[in-house]
């Protein structure tokens, strides 16, 4: 399968996988052939990608790190346990959330379990499931990315599950903040901006006082917003002054955050969103933890047309877990012409080739 932009789907096209809605059930079904009111549709739900099946992806898969089952399992508790915040104050959240805090360690004990014995480079396809609210989605992929890269660099079982649940939980702090403003489709205003940064003391304040959930958790959804430099929020910490926890949680939430649709704008490929992360390497964002991510998850997912400096094309075929950023790719197209047999090259081999151009509305002549 091969992943494509809907600014270029075309009727007839196939689609390779399926895309869900929140509660689970199929809004467009693989194999499915693609016509006009589809191609509306799907643009109207501001789906940027969707995978196909064609000659040239023959036999390529693209597997989640994290079941369908499980993935919406959690966003469905997430969901409830978050809105039920929303109608309840002081004394009330504490309790309700006590309550609740056990759901939350199951939900990352599964998703512990499950990434913990996948071999596989991480691959998140936020497009093949459709969610009402971004908080909630976004809750469950900071997750996910924090316990891979917390197990990338070689955390115990006990720390990963401390920092999921401070993953899990680091916005909760935006209930409390009106919906006006979380939603608020242009750019906030300096006040507006002002009572948004106040969600990460209103979660530490939530977090701090209950008797389920370690201190340490409480301090991911305090610290995740500050910066090694200083520049970040609340408080404007140093580097030794965040808590390595939250070094973690920062880099997970702004790659998710980048790499996702946003009211204000449309999401970025991986690899735009790991160059994002990379530039602030060492001055944003703790080094040790950047590199992890970068071990971890796919800089170009299966499926992905790329153009290499050469004027060669192909497709991403196979991760290579030595280096996230050089995967195997079946080269398809030499000299503008399709091949009529394909081959595979390693890009770690071919060190005077680059990646010029990731091409996700590339046309195959050969439909």
């Amino acid at each position: 399968m091969r992943l494509i932009s809907t600014e270029v789907l075309q009727t007839g096209m196939v689609i390779g996988r399926t895309i869900w809605n929140e509660i689970g059930r199929p809004l467009l079904q693989k194999g499915v052939k693609v016509s006009d009111l589809i191609i509306k549709r799907l643009q109207e739900l501001n789906i940027q990608y969707v995978y196909i099946d064609d000659s040239i992806s023959k036999d390529i898969e693209v597997k989640e790190a994290i079941p369908r089952t499980v993935r919406q399992h959690a966003v469905q508790q997430i969901t409830s346990s978050f809105n039920q915040l929303k109608m309840l104050k002081g004394k009330d959240v504490t309790y309700c959330l006590d309550r609740q805090s056990k759901q939350f360690t199951l939900i990352i004990d599964d998703l512990l379990n499950n990434i913990m014995n996948n071999k596989e480079i991480l691959t998140i396809l936020s497009d093949a499931f459709l969610y009402d609210n971004y908080i909630y989605q976004h809750s469950l992929q900071v997750a996910v990315y924090s316990i891979a890269i917390a197990k990338e660099m070689k955390y115990n079982a006990v720390e990963i599950r401390q920092i999921g649940i401070g993953a899990i939980l680091h916005d909760i702090g935006k209930m409390m903040i009106p919906q006006e403003i979380l939603k608020k489709p242009g750019r906030l205003t300096n006040e507006e901006y002002e009572i948004m940064k106040q969600h990460t003391k209103y979660g530490f304040d939530i977090l701090r006082n209950l008797h389920t959930i370690s201190l340490l958790s409480a301090h991911c959804a305090f610290q995740h917003h500050e910066r090694l430099d200083g520049s970040g929020y609340p408080r404007g910490l140093l580097d030794f002054e965040i808590h390595p926890y939250a070094k973690i949680i920062a880099v997970a939430d702004v790659f998710d955050a980048v790499t996702s649709n946003r009211v204000y704008r449309n999401k970025m490929l991986p690899s735009l969103g790991m160059d994002i992360i990379k530039e602030g390497s060492g001055t944003l964002y703790d080094e040790k933890v950047v590199n992890a991510l970068r071990r971890c998850v796919a800089y170009y997912p299966n499926g992905t047309v790329l153009l290499l400096s050469d004027g060669r094309r192909g497709i991403v075929c196979k991760q290579n877990k030595e280096n996230t950023e050089r995967p195997w790719v079946r080269i398809f197209e030499e000299n503008n012409e399709i091949l009529k047999a394909t081959y595979e090259i390693l890009l770690a081999d071919e060190v005077d080739l680059s990646v010029k151009k990731v091409e996700v509305e590339y046309l195959s002549q050969v439909e």
